[in-house]
């Protein structure tokens, strides 16, 4: 699989669960790769040394994509690093579970200024390069930016927000620049809960839940696919919105 060979992917987020699995596909797929992490800097420096033992250039950065001086940087290094900016992949993202009518304003900020903050920033840094490469820009969603979840109130609006943005990205990056999103149901992680897992599988009709991997083929669709496929929200669910 070269079908990204000659390509540089920026993927924030990079360093652990489904950030590292769209990392690996990319690099799988011929692309060198950066990757961000904020404080799981073990995770990100062994995710940097699988990412080089496939045989391509990878690189890991420190950035905050809450901050404006953060970002610009990384994707300045980025771009540096590779000769070239090719692809960028929005997943750096919080997720918590709170009761809305006891939301705090800090807890919806929090939320809301990694979550939707984060990609508007990054994108607009990265649109320069990925402009002159006629690149594509994928932001991971959720089905919780498609179907209210109650008890994330805040995060299901911050990703519902990602939704929008990618379509208005869409349109105005284009010619140039492709904008889709991938909005992931349950997925199974290392650290996910089994009893909520569960609960999940059996709401969904296909009888189980998602893996990162899947997760991360859609994204290679995406940024490997058809330039004609721009501003589309791809849920990777096993059908449990339907």
């Amino acid at each position: 699989m070269n079908g990204l060979s000659g390509q540089s992917a920026l993927v924030t987020g990079g360093a652990k669960r489904i950030g590292r699995a769209i990392a690996l596909s990319l690099a799988e797929a011929g692309a060198a790769v950066t990757i961000t992490f904020r404080s799981s800097r073990a995770e990100a420096e062994q995710t940097l040394r699988d990412l080089q033992n496939l045989g391509i250039k990878a690189q890991a950065l420190a950035c905050d994509v809450r901050s404006e001086s953060s970002v610009r940087q990384a994707v300045d290094a980025a771009a540096q690093f590779h000769g070239r900016l090719d692809i960028l992949i929005n997943n750096a993202a919080v997720f918590e579970t709170a009761a809305l009518d006891t939301l705090t304003l800090e807890q919806w900020d929090t939320v809301f200024e990694t979550n939707t903050r984060g990609p508007f920033l990054v994108a607009r840094e990265a649109l320069p390069h990925l402009r002159g490469a006629h690149g594509r820009i994928v932001n991971i969603g959720s089905l919780g930016g498609l179907r209210a979840w109650a008890g994330h109130a805040h995060y299901c609006a911050s990703k519902a927000a990602v939704h929008m943005l990618t379509q208005a990205m869409a349109k105005a990056f284009a010619p140039e620049v492709t904008v889709n999103c991938v909005a992931p149901g349950w997925i199974d992680l290392d650290d996910a809960a089994g009893g909520q897992g569960k609960r999940f599988a059996a709401k969904t009709p296909v009888r189980r839940n998602g893996t990162a991997e899947e997760v991360a083929q859609a994204v290679l669709f995406f940024a490997s696919g058809p330039a004609f496929i721009t501003g589309q929200i791809l849920a990777v669910d096993g059908g449990l919105g339907l």
